[in-house]
């Protein structure tokens, strides 16, 4: 069975609170040149599906209730076996 991860984010004409307190947050730990910091999140599921039918699932889902395409953009990949097994 795949393994599906998920990348969630603003959409980048949408203020980002969380990224731009991290932004703000790194210069004083430290970490000078860092900008235009977005915070999202990470979702990972097993999908019993495979080609076609897998990324319609996974692109009804996300679609449907996993994001908010109105404020929100999405990637998603199928991970390795090689990813499987350093994790």
């Amino acid at each position: 069975m795949p393994r599906v991860a998920i990348d969630v984010l603003l959409k980048h004409e949408i203020l980002d609170p969380q990224g731009r307190a991290v932004e703000r947050a790194l210069p004083g730990l430290g970490y000078e040149g860092v900008g235009d910091v977005r915070v999202g999140k990470h979702l990972e599921l097993d999908v019993d599906a495979e080609g076609d039918e897998l990324a319609a699932r996974v692109e009804r889902m996300c679609a449907d209730f996993l994001t908010n395409p109105v404020i929100e953009t999405y990637r998603w990949r199928v991970i390795t076996a090689d990813e499987r097994a350093d994790a």
